[in-house]
């Protein structure tokens, strides 16, 4: 059974290709830049970065696998940035060290993030909305809240994972940043509520095993907490980017060209006698 799975699934990924030769063309430059790098990783005795290697592999085949499994057509620009996005977060972010030589590297790829899951959702419930076996018809002002909605909790999701990596692996996932005030209730001699502030911290010195030791960071050492914000708050202008975006593309009864660049298509919609029946105009929202 598994076996003939993933036969339909490799000969579905050969029939799309055929079809996208842009998505083809891609596709092929990244998996060639991908098996590149892995080899060189497995030469240099990086087996860890060889596994994140084949998981880039694995990956890369996601959408045709939601195309397959969901029947629907991903547009040629969604799917082309859905390759991008993950070569740029596990092979240039992780392996190439982006994260850490290009400032804003991680900001860009949340906001992305934000912007593509909110695709995804409008997606979802716009596909919902347009078959007949759902028997829906939303407003485009709650589509867009559901897309918004959506691609917020996967970011929240993705902090949890990060958080979660880091206390049991020590990996570093939500990255420190080094600030120059704090102010805490802990700090109150009473044991009260009044928060303390200290500013103009130049360096803090770490007692560990009876040794002091100085980070000589220039700061404080805030341990993840303000870039799972700033993760979040870029995630959140991704979101509502899109939202408003997919709004206005139900409201134009789905004329309009940009939006349609990330919203997939069902193959083929049924009744519910299990007829085909004409995909549904996207005006069918109520105002």
């Amino acid at each position: 059974m598994a076996r003939h799975k993933l036969r339909d699934l490799l000969h579905a990924a050969d029939s799309a290709l055929r079809r996208k030769q842009r998505v083809a063309l891609v596709y092929l430059l990244l998996r060639f830049s991908v098996i590149a790098v892995m080899v060189a990783q497995f030469f240099n005795g990086n087996f860890e970065n060889v596994f994140l290697c084949l998981l880039t592999l694995v990956l890369f085949l996601m959408p045709t696998i939601l195309e397959h499994s969901l029947k629907i057509e991903l547009p040629n620009t969604l799917e082309i940035i859905i390759l991008l996005f993950i070569y740029a977060a596990e092979i240039l972010g992780e392996i190439q060290a982006f994260y850490t030589s290009f400032h804003g590297w991680d900001t860009m790829l949340h906001t992305l993030n934000g912007f593509l899951c909110a695709a995804i959702g409008f997606s979802l419930v716009d596909m919902m909305n347009r078959d007949e076996r759902f028997s829906l018809s939303l407003s485009p002002v709650f589509m867009a809240i559901v897309a918004f909605c959506f691609s917020m909790t996967i970011g929240v999701l993705w902090e949890f994972f990060e958080c979660g990596m880091d206390q049991l692996f020590a990996l570093d996932m939500q990255k420190d940043m080094v600030v120059n005030s704090i102010a805490s209730v802990m700090l109150d001699p009473a044991g009260g509520n009044t928060p303390v502030m200290i500013q103009g911290i130049t360096d803090v010195i770490v007692v560990a095993n009876g040794e002091e030791i100085p980070l000589g960071l220039g700061g404080y050492l805030d341990i993840g907490l303000l870039d799972t914000m700033k993760d979040l708050a870029v995630n959140f202008v991704g979101a509502v980017v899109f939202s408003f975006i997919g709004y206005f593309y139900v409201k134009s009864r789905g004329k309009g060209r940009f939006a349609r660049r990330f919203i997939p298509k069902v193959r083929a919609p049924f009744s519910k006698d299990g007829m085909a029946v004409q995909e549904k105009n996207s005006s069918s929202p109520k105002e």
